[in-house]
């Protein structure tokens, strides 16, 4: 085999490959790699060592295990870059999302790769253990010996929101410094389509408690006279909405959203909502999902149906989360939805908030000569014309590189799809997208080799 230099050498070496990738694919999903499962850490430690021994096998130049302040363990290793070539830095994640109820899962065991027609299933197939198998495949197809220098930074906690990467930033700084970033991390508006994230929403949590009584009372005796802490919650949690859906939070930014159409049709089948349930909020609904904030009550503490009795309960709690528009400060806001909380509070009762996580939105520009030969190569190797959208989820890490490397091109890509369902059961990775994106990533190498 030879190394190959020409665009036409890169999509046969790419083919060659992709066999090989496809069965270390299956071998790495077998891992399960549940970053939120401390049941489970001796697994996210043998995913950075099969990362890691991949990358050997490749060549690289160094290969490093780490952590920082107690975090996973990430993985970083160098390709060295040719005299006067640039570097680029390949981004992915190696832990994964927990599987919910093996039950949901059509395909048996979510951790075994099962192929249905034109699709892999199995859990961290796409999120994000594909996204690094694009990774492996560009490497492989120019035999680990890349034309431009190559540094591979393949993170082990994003799907607990990163909490140490800045602390591996700041520890491996200068080694993780590059020209370029690719973060294969995100996904293609539609199949079949090449697709390029240039914002993504960011996330502010916080926690709410309401009391109103020292003690729980017979509902009988007491209701009608005094309010019991559901009630309460209920009430205050109703007014971070207005009647349309929108967020109520005072001060809140919004941004335009890319122009790409996402019709009702598209919305309906993806979200599988049921007959007869209205949308929320107003606006486009590429508006709604990528480009204005959203609440959503993701869990509440209060008494089972099946534990019920005819009582007044004391206290009462939520957990919300928030998600901010590009151009948005996640703590700013954090604090914004924080005081309408205490605010808004009905009857005088006692509630304590206080934060959660936060991650700041991120826009990210496509402008320049490396973005110019990105787009090139996914034209190239879709024979169709790249498209740009937004994410309505939040990768508050890609904020975290622009604010260490803001020189650098950062690229935001990925190998999902809309029906690739990450997070949920039955993520599937679409063969013919995974070919493609593969190709696009070696042939943007090319691109940028021969500027």
């Amino acid at each position: 085999m030879t190394i190959p230099r020409t665009a036409e050498e890169v999509r046969a070496a790419v083919e060659r490959e992709l066999p090989r990738v496809l069965a270390d694919l299956e071998q790495h999903v077998a891992i399960e790699s549940v970053s939120a499962d401390s049941d489970r850490a001796d697994q996210v430690r043998a995913s950075a060592e099969f990362v890691a021994g991949q990358l050997r096998d490749l060549g690289a130049a160094d290969v490093l295990i780490d952590a920082a302040d107690g975090g996973q363990p990430a993985v970083i290793a160098h390709f060295p870059a040719p005299e006067g070539k640039p570097t680029i830095c390949l981004y992915a994640h190696h832990d994964v999302q927990p599987e919910g109820d093996p039950a949901l899962w059509d395909t048996g065991n979510p951790f075994q790769v099962t192929q249905k027609d034109d699709r892999l299933f199995a859990r961290g197939v796409t999120d994000d253990k594909g996204g690094l198998a694009m990774h492996l495949a560009m490497l492989r197809a120019y035999e680990g010996k890349p034309p431009v220098g190559i540094t591979v930074f393949v993170e082990g906690e994003e799907e607990v929101g990163s909490p140490t990467l800045k602390g591996l930033l700041d520890k491996h700084r200068d080694r993780l410094a590059s020209d370029v970033f690719v973060i294969g991390d995100s996904g293609n508006f539609a199949v079949g389509l090449p697709t390029f994230t240039n914002t993504l929403r960011g996330l502010a949590e916080a926690y709410v408690e309401v009391r109103t009584i020292d003690h729980a009372l017979h509902s009988g005796g007491f209701g009608g006279v005094i309010p019991d802490a559901l009630m309460v919650l209920v009430r205050l949690l109703a007014t971070l909405h207005d009647d349309q859906g929108n967020v109520a939070v005072e001060g809140l930014h919004s941004e335009p959203a890319p122009e790409v159409d996402y019709p009702e049709e598209r919305i309906r089948q993806e979200s599988a909502i049921l007959d007869g349930v209205e949308y929320i909020g107003d606006g486009s609904f590429a508006e709604r999902l990528w480009s204005r904030p959203s609440i959503t009550i993701v869990g509440l503490d209060a008494t089972p149906v099946a534990r019920a009795s005819n009582t007044l309960w004391p206290s009462a709690s939520a957990k919300i989360s928030m998600r901010l528009a590009p151009g948005e400060d996640a703590a700013a806001a954090q604090q914004k939805l924080i005081k309408h909380l205490e605010s808004h509070v009905p009857w005088g009762a006692q509630v304590t908030v206080r934060p959660g996580e936060e991650g700041d939105p991120s826009v990210v520009p496509f402008e320049g000569p490396y973005a110019e030969a990105a787009r090139s190569a996914f034209r190239d190797a879709w024979e169709a014309e790249p498209v740009f959208m937004g994410q309505g989820g939040s990768i508050p890490m890609i904020a975290d590189f622009q604010r260490a490397y803001p020189d650098a091109t950062v690229l935001v890509t990925g190998v999902g799809d809309p029906d690739s369902r990450p997070h949920g059961s039955n993520e599937s990775l679409h063969l013919g997208d995974f070919r493609k994106a593969c190709l696009s990533e070696a042939l943007l190498v090319h691109n940028i080799a021969t500027l």
